[in-house]
This record gives structure tokens, sequence and C-alpha cells, in this order.
């Protein structure tokens, strides 16, 4: 089967043809003076003459000699590489400006103001005209959906909850006892602001504990499918402006992450404990309660996090330990495994 192209049309909405001036602008590039049309992108290896194409990593060296692109964004230090068919649009930054040029050709859609007669919206909620409320959602008492905002089938938005402008709730995801800012992006099946798990142990059983904070999420954060975030119980759950949050993630209550951080798929963050601001978390890692990760941090995939880390450290491993330690010790486990059966033996 021939590879589809890139923005199939089935799913995807196509602007264009784009100038040549205007993609590099787009991609805060350097481009030649020249009149030039194109009319989408794609990767190396599939573009064609009207496509544009981008290359950072030198892995794909081949991939640049061999393409058809009829332009290609490159860094500076690449820009004699590309074939003299394809015309150069040089940025220090050539994989933001493929993204924001991919943006320019695949704009997302465009909310269709209006609620769906399926959708049930209490009349105590207040909602913007240009808003879209999608079928089957539900809005609760006092909720306030912001402009610009997309509610999708089968979501559900508690009591009270307010959203900025311009944020988009998935199918079937659903929003209670939060706050959330401008541009946020909840996909399908997440749910914010949920009882956390708290409980106390009697000689009887286990007494929940009421649950009563909030989850609080800053502009322009994106929270994956089914991904979870429970709401607080003596302080607010937070998440700082700009983060990233992958599918299949679980935040506990109080946890505090700050601004710009990473969370990969199916890690978990134990309640109060503290992200400073860039913290990256590798995918299935695990970060105990109240402990603090400093800025800028990053923690390895299936990473164990015990204890306080200090700012900038790179920790791998369970118990989590600097990288250079761990490596360490996997070289002389190797080395061991490798000696013959005896060869210590005197």
């Amino acid at each position: 089967m021939n590879e589809a192209p890139m923005g199939n049309a089935r799913f995807f909405a196509r602007s264009g043809p784009k100038t040549l001036a205007d993609i590099a602008i787009a991609a805060s590039a350097m481009a030649p003076d020249i009149v030039r049309m194109f009319t989408g992108v794609a990767p190396l290896h599939s573009a064609g003459p009207d496509d544009v194409s981008f290359f950072e990593s030198a892995r794909y060296a081949d991939a640049l000699d061999q393409t058809m692109a009829g332009a290609v964004i490159v860094h500076p230090r690449m820009r004699e590489r590309v074939p003299s068919h394809a015309i150069p649009i040089v940025t220090t930054s050539a994989y933001e400006g493929w993204a924001r040029v991919a943006a320019l050709f695949h704009p997302a859609p465009p909310p269709s103001p209006g609620i769906h007669p399926t959708a049930l919206v209490d009349p105590d909620a207040r909602i913007d005209p240009s808003a879209e409320i999608g079928a089957f959602a539900v809005i609760e008492a006092r909720a306030e959906i912001g402009a610009g905002c997309r509610i999708g089938a089968f979501a559900s938005i508690g009591a009270g909850v307010a959203m900025g402008r311009d944020c988009r709730i998935g199918t079937h995801a659903s929003v209670s006892h939060a706050l959330l800012g401008a541009r946020v992006y909840i996909y399908p099946g997440a749910r914010i602001g949920q009882e956390g798990f708290s409980f106390a142990t009697t000689k009887a059983g286990f007494l929940s504990i009421p649950q009563l904070g909030r989850v609080i999420v800053g502009d322009d954060v994106e929270v994956g499918a089914n991904s979870t975030i429970d709401r607080g119980s003596s302080r607010d759950t937070v998440v700082g402006a700009g983060t990233r949050i992958d599918n299949l993630v679980q935040i506990g209550h109080n946890v505090q992450v700050g601004r710009c951080c990473v969370i990969v798929a199916q890690a978990g963050i134990a309640g109060s404990t503290i992200l400073e601001d860039f913290v990256q978390v590798g995918g299935q890692a695990a970060i105990t309660g109240h402990v603090r990760v400093g800025q800028g941090s990053q923690i390895g995939g299936q990473a164990g996090v015990i204890s306080d880390v200090a700012a900038g450290s790179i920790l791998m491993g369970t118990p989590a330990q600097p990288r250079k330690e761990f490596y360490r010790q996997v070289i002389t486990l190797k080395r061991m495994a490798r000696r013959p059966a005896g060869a210590n033996d005197q």
C-alpha cells in the first residue's frame, strides 16, 4: 500500500496555497526573495516539488540528499546540504519553524458556535455565544464557558467550573472543581478534578477524607487522553502555564506542577509533590508524595523518585540516582555477568 499523503483530506482541512514569503514569516526564517507557491507540508522522503519539508538531524542526511521537496526548513549550518532544486528556508529553530508552517497549512478547525440540541445545559451556566457545545455534552450550574471554546460530544463540565477563551474539551472528558486558563486542551477521556486518593485508617476500616481543594490549570496547558488530575484536599492542585501532560498520566491531590513541565505517558506523581518549572518526567516514572523536584530536572523513564531532587539534576533508575552513577552500576554489572564462572575463585 502506498503511503498516504500527510494531512489527508478525509481528516484534515488544508489552507493554501501559500507563498514562500508567507511560509518564511510563519517560520521566523530567511528565504530567497522569489515568488513561489506551495500547497502543503510533507516529510523529506515523500515530499514533492510543491511541498515544504524540514531537516534537523544528521541521521536523515540521506533523505535530505534524495528529497524532491520544493523547499526545506533547515538550520544555517545545514544550508549547504539542501539539494539545488530545493529552496532553503533558514532558521536557527528548524523544528519550531516546521511546527508553525504545518499549522499554517493545517490550522485547527474553528468552533461552530452554538449548542447541540442533545446537549444538557443548566439554565445557570454561562456560555459565550461563540462557544461550541457538542452532542450529549453536560454543562452543570454556574459553569462558565469562555469565548471560542469547544466542548466535545459526551463531555461533562461540572458545577462552577470556569474556563478561559479558546479551550478545547475532548469527547467523553470530564472536568469538575476546576478553573482553566485560556487555550487549555483537555484530550478525550481525561478526568480533571475528581476526588484524590486520601483516607484515614481506623479499626473499623478506611474513612475517606473530604477533598476540598480545586484544580487550577494555567494558560496553554495540554492534558493527554485518559490522564487524571485529582483536585486538592487541603490546598489546590496546580498545573502551571505551558505544561504538556501526555496520555495516561496520574497526578495526585495537592500536586504543584510548575511552568512548561513535560510529563510523559504512564508517569505517576503522588500527592503534595512539587515540580518546579521546566521539569521533565519520563514515561512510567514514579514520584513519591511530599517531595520537591528542582527546576529544570530530568527524571528518566521508569525511574523511581523517593526524595527531594536538586535543581538541574538528571536521574535514572529505582531508586532514582544521578545518571552517571546509574550507568556506572549498569556497566559494572555487565562486566561481572561476562566473567567466566569461578574466575575469582582462589
